[in-house]
């Protein structure tokens, strides 16, 4: 699959770079980096807190974990979770001392930033060339980790969830859509297709806000959720605004980026992204949208859609939560009527916007603390994860083939639980009846367009429980994703604009988001919108950002 016009070239550059070393090995790369605490030797117990930078549901005691301690790789994992925005929490925790061994964190140029200065974390460089006695560790793809180091040959965290074949990736759930209730669509005598326009997509929910639920409340025409904690490249709105054609997936840029009439357009610049905020506000102003869309949490979004609440869904289906039909047998409740389809046809727009684009590269960084005293149960338990076979990230989240799982009937076929009990906690659809078998560390690992364990479930209990993975086929067809340019993926500098600005600018949108949807009227959203425009330049610094950003995209591709 093409992820990058330049893919290949990089790759070819790095392995070049790396065998160069290999070549001439020396002094640099036998000098170990230094470690601080007391871990020159790589000492330390058999144990150490991995710190999650996101919120989770913990049980330090589940089956998963207790495999880990009592067998392979003989490592005892404390987890430890994120309590509300990972970003407020992470400067807090550094300025309080730092984190006791380990953190997981999505990859980000803030978080990285945050952890160099501050001075709490370990380089570990000198762990990827110790094929011997961390032949895991030693398999990440060299593209990835020469793309990691610094002016003076440092890295400074093990990257984990990357593609193990970065020429050949996985192309990634898909998950981003527009998700109807067929049987609405029953009631209000239309079918999927008739929903290929956004006019009939307006047909639609005029119709079913004439539709009541089972307690004879009108429906929520259309739903999605506003999470306080989203980002600007994962959110339900932009699935609205793919269908308008605004590209809002970057390969971990700092600013989603489309190439139209040969021009760069960042995201905010895309006239088309006014156009889908005007057509929410219209819908939000007829009452086709639910009027609490602004206000609402995730559990009670969830629990909207699990009653039946609402007629059409815009977003992660994720978020919609997948256990709605993935836990039925037929049709007793309403998420079994649930069905994605095509972002529907806006007049003018010739080309959906990318929403999800395809890169290889590690999605998630694990940075050590200095200060630890358990750097090789750090290491142990990372070079196991990190062990380059298609079915690993299948082993770290749900132990190795033929403990809780195994093969149907052949390796990297399909697969199915053997562990009743492991089966019926994994499958509850309660978040703490679930950590209470596994984690869910998956991340811990990497994945491999060879197999993909969800995609490969053998055994379904429900007749629903394939539906997931093939809403992210159908999906993935729809347009809004594609393979990674250079352009998705020019950083913020270190000490530059987007690292000063780049939170402010978040800020920004997640403020004006809710007054363009809300406003009143068309008047009211022109004024909305010029105050938009202006906080974008007075706040977050627009035209100075999008200044650095192309010269670091010139300065990225200089001399390709």
């Amino acid at each position: 699959m093409k992820w990058g016009t330049r893919s290949k070239g990089v790759i070819a550059a790095a392995l070049a770079s790396v065998l160069m070393l290999a070549g001439c090995s020396g002094g640099a790369n036998e000098e170990p980096a230094a470690t601080g605490g007391n871990n020159a030797a790589g000492g330390g117990s058999e144990a150490f807190n991995l710190w999650l930078g996101w919120s989770a549901t913990i049980n330090n005691d589940s089956s998963v974990q207790k495999y880990w301690k009592e067998n392979e790789p003989g490592v005892a994992v404390t987890l430890e979770a994120t309590q509300g925005d990972a970003a407020t929490a992470l400067n807090l925790k550094l300025n309080t001392g730092g984190f006791k061994d380990a953190a997981i964190f999505n990859r980000s140029e803030t978080v990285e930033n945050a952890m160099l200065r501050s001075n709490k974390v370990m380089s570990v460089e000198q762990y990827f060339e110790m094929p011997d006695k961390y032949p895991g560790l030693a398999s990440i793809p060299k593209p990835y980790l020469e793309e990691m180091k610094d002016e003076d040959g440092h890295i400074w965290s093990i990257p984990t969830w990357f593609d193990q074949n970065p020429d050949n990736p996985w192309p990634g759930w898909a998950s981003q859509t527009w998700l109807v209730r067929t049987d609405v669509l029953e009631k209000v005598g239309m079918k999927p297709e008739d929903l290929a326009t956004l006019e009939g997509v307006e047909q639609y929910l005029e119709k079913a806000a004439a539709v009541t639920d089972d307690a004879g409340k009108p429906l929520n025409p259309m739903g999605f959720l506003m999470d306080p904690n989203d980002t600007i490249g994962w959110n339900d709105e932009n699935a609205i605004l793919s269908a308008f054609g605004v590209t809002t997936g970057s390969a971990g840029g700092v600013i989603p980026v489309a190439q139209k009439n040969g021009e760069f357009v960042l995201l905010y610049d895309d006239p088309q992204y006014k156009a889908a905020y005007q057509w929410l506000n219209e819908m939000y102003q007829a009452k086709l949208v639910d009027p609490e869309v602004v206000t609402d949490k995730k559990e009670r979004y969830k629990e909207k859609n699990k009653s039946g609440r609402t007629a059409l869904n815009v977003g992660s289906f994720f978020n919609v939560d997948a256990t709605l039909w993935e836990t039925l047998d037929g049709p007793t409740e309403p998420g079994w009527f649930y069905q994605v389809v095509p972002f529907p046809k806006v007049e003018g727009v010739d080309q959906v916007g990318a929403n999800q684009v395809v890169n290889p590269y590690p999605g998630y960084d694990v940075y050590i603390s200095k200060d630890t005293d358990n750097l090789e149960a750090i290491l142990t338990f990372f070079d196991y994860a990190l062990q380059p076979k298609p079915e690993q990230q299948q082993v770290i989240n749900e132990g190795p083939a033929g403990v809780y799982w195994d093969w149907v009937d052949q390796p990297l076929g399909e697969w199915k639980y053997i562990d009743e009990e492991y089966k019926a906690e994994r499958n509850s659809g309660d978040a703490a009846r679930k950590s209470s078998v596994t984690p869910e560390l998956y991340m811990a690992s990497s994945y491999n367009n060879d197999w993909y364990p969800w995609w490969n479930y053998g055994e379904a209990d429900k007749a629903g429980a394939k539906r997931t993975s093939e809403f992210t086929a159908q999906v993935g067809e729809y347009g809004g994703v594609r393979g990674a340019e250079p352009y998705d993926m020019v950083k913020a500098k270190t000490g530059g604009l987007w690292e000063k600005y780049g939170p402010e600018l978040e800020n920004v949108r997640k403020e004006y988001r809710a007054k363009l949807i809300m406003a009143k009227d068309s008047a009211a959203f022109e004024d909305a919108w010029t105050e938009f425009q202006g906080a974008l330049e007075k706040r977050a610094h627009w035209s100075e950002l999008k200044e650095e950003w192309h010269a670091s995209y010139e300065e990225m591709i200089g001399g390709q």
